[in-house]
């Protein structure tokens, strides 16, 4: 035996995961390590969402986008979402004409500057 656990031939551990002097990875050496934390990140953002979908399951509706269009319920979504974590928006069907509601939903997401968490039917749930 070499001395190594059940006659294991990896490279000392300093080589398999680099680290400056600051304890950090270098990752000029060790490009493996950004795209860990990269999958952790996703990982972490895949749960924070399940999270909200669970929670946004018993919301009522409190937005109804009609026929006047998303122009018309930006400033009561704005309000609305900084006193409320999620908000569940409805859209009818004068609403939508030919767009369909992931658009639609998209569109209002990025008026107010909120997260899209998700749409199911005609209903799109914001953060």
């Amino acid at each position: 035996m070499n001395g190594t656990p059940f006659g294991c031939c990896l490279p000392p551990f300093d080589r398999l995961f680099p680290v400056d002097s600051v304890g950090h990875g270098r990752s000029d050496e060790c490009s493996g390590d950004l795209k860990l934390e990269t999958r952790s990140t996703d990982r972490y953002r895949t749960m924070v969402s399940d999270e909200l979908r669970k929670d946004a399951h018993n919301l009522d509706v409190t937005v109804w986008v009609g026929k006047h269009g998303i122009e018309s319920v930006t400033d009561e979504l704005a309000d609305q979402l900084q006193n409320r974590r999620l908000v569940k928006v409805k859209f009818l069907r004068a609403a939508r004409g030919s767009d369909d509601t992931e658009t639609l939903a998209t569109e209002l997401a990025d008026a107010v500057d909120a997260d899209l968490i998700e749409t199911r039917g005609n209903t799109a749930v914001l953060n």
